[in-house]
């Protein structure tokens, strides 16, 4: 029987607690899979007294996580703190340097240090695993390095911040309007410490940057992602995409195009037959293409104590076997810097606006619109407000700057308040 794999721990927080559990209770089982044991050798957090529900005393106790992370009798550092800077970075520098391997739930570090964190830690002959960085109990990142690494992939896209999915599908469910329900979701503990961390699009923009670089063999390029909340998005836009057979969805996709990488975080509406449009409350989805096995969809819980924990006990076990992989399915120095792409491949979008309530008003806008080269597919009107009249359009495919241009040049003595654009994403 092999030696024991030794574990630290550091940040005992929902995840962390779900991982110890795991190992508390599936020891045979872990055990009988690996063929070695897994064991916790100390853990460590802000407060060491606070009752989390698992028994502690077995384990040592370091108040510092970068002294954690230097013990010599850890073999890998389970980074659960979270933060893109401060002591989850430093201590996953330390135990790189000191010959650890790193498991870790810390998207935002990934996305902005993951290229000099990888390249540190290869050249050293360690490993940093994540699967729990992306999305929740959903093995994606497993599937990219592994399943599908024989396949030229074309897109990935995906809903992966549960949160907004909770909102947008709520919104629709209860007709709440979007402040309710972000009050709701803070109650129930959905939302960041940040909340423009999730409904700004950041925490899912992070994990895009991820799967785009093991997707495309590139860089991590966080700062290539194009970002858009959920902030904007009202009961009538919600109806609206409804009465046409969409839902609105945050979506991420990244795709590499003849003019760069284009990675986008933005809301979008999507076919309500599709498995996208069909996605309800926090789930997450993937959807994945390749050339060889066409389209993959990976859906599951994208949060939580046990989803994550078995998230970081896959990659936890794929060391005990003995799987050593690259950080981003290729060596970190042979990663190619992307040039962004500075505009999305052209989509149709829906526009909502409102209009004020007199003769040639339409006539404007459609004008603005043509001289823009944006040609409408097709429109709809809802009914008079007071002196306004809210328009709905569907355009034929255009890019977003044409798009842009035309509603910046919008007259505004015939349209009122800021017009709403929302990108339709073709989906199966």
């Amino acid at each position: 029987m092999s030696e024991p794999l030794r574990l630290g721990i550091a940040g005992l927080g929902t995840v962390g607690v779900g991982v110890v559990r795991i190992i508390r209770q599936q020891a045979a089982l872990l055990e009988a899979r690996t063929g070695r044991k897994i064991t916790i050798s100390a853990v460590s957090a802000r407060s060491k007294d606070k009752d989390r529900g698992v028994p502690l005393s077995d384990y040592g106790w370091e108040d510092d996580p970068v002294a954690l992370a230097k013990r010599d009798d850890v073999d890998v550092f389970v980074e659960l703190m979270g933060g893109d800077d401060g002591p989850a970075k430093d201590a996953t520098e330390a135990a790189i340097a000191a010959g650890k391997d790193v498991v870790t739930a810390n998207k935002a570090m990934l996305a902005i240090h993951g290229q000099a964190l990888a390249e540190a830690a290869e050249a050293a002959g360690r490993v940093i695993r994540y699967e729990a960085a992306v999305a929740g109990g959903i093995p994606v990142m497993k599937a990219l390095t592994e399943g599908l690494a024989g396949n030229d992939i074309s897109r990935v896209m995906g809903v992966m911040n549960g949160t907004c999915n909770y909102i947008l599908t709520q919104m629709q469910a209860t007709r709440q309007g979007y402040n309710a329900l972000f009050a709701e979701a803070d109650k129930l503990g959905y939302l960041e410490a940040d909340p423009n961390l999730d409904v700004g699009g950041i925490d899912a923009g992070h994990k895009l940057a991820l799967l785009a670089s093991v997707a495309f063999g590139t860089q991590v390029n966080f700062d290539g992602v194009e970002l858009e909340g959920i902030q904007k998005i009202t009961l009538e836009d919600i109806d609206a995409a409804d009465d046409m057979g969409y839902r609105i969805k945050l979506l991420g996709v990244a795709q590499m195009t003849g003019r760069g990488l284009e990675q986008r975080m933005s809301p979008c509406l999507v076919p309500s037959t599709s498995p996208l449009g069909q996605l309800e409350g926090g789930t997450n989805m993937v959807v994945i293409e390749g050339d060889a096995v066409g389209q993959i969809v990976l859906r599951g819980a994208g949060a939580g104590e046990g989803p994550t924990a078995s998230a970081v006990m896959s990659d936890v076990i794929d060391i005990a076997r003995g799987l050593r992989l690259p950080t981003f399915g290729q060596p970190a120095t042979t990663l190619t810097t992307a040039r962004a792409a500075l505009a999305a491949v052209p989509a149709p979008y829906y526009l909502r606006m409102q209009l004020v309530d007199k003769p040639g008003a339409l006539a404007k806008v459609a004008a603005v619109l043509g001289d823009a080269g944006v040609s409408i597919d097709r429109m709809r009107q809802y009914g008079h407000q007071d002196t306004a009249a809210p328009v709905l359009i569907v355009t034929h495919k255009t890019t977003r700057t044409a798009l842009d241009e035309a509603l910046a040049g919008m007259d505004k003595s015939v349209v009122q308040g800021e017009p709403v654009a929302i990108r339709i994403e073709e989906v199966d």
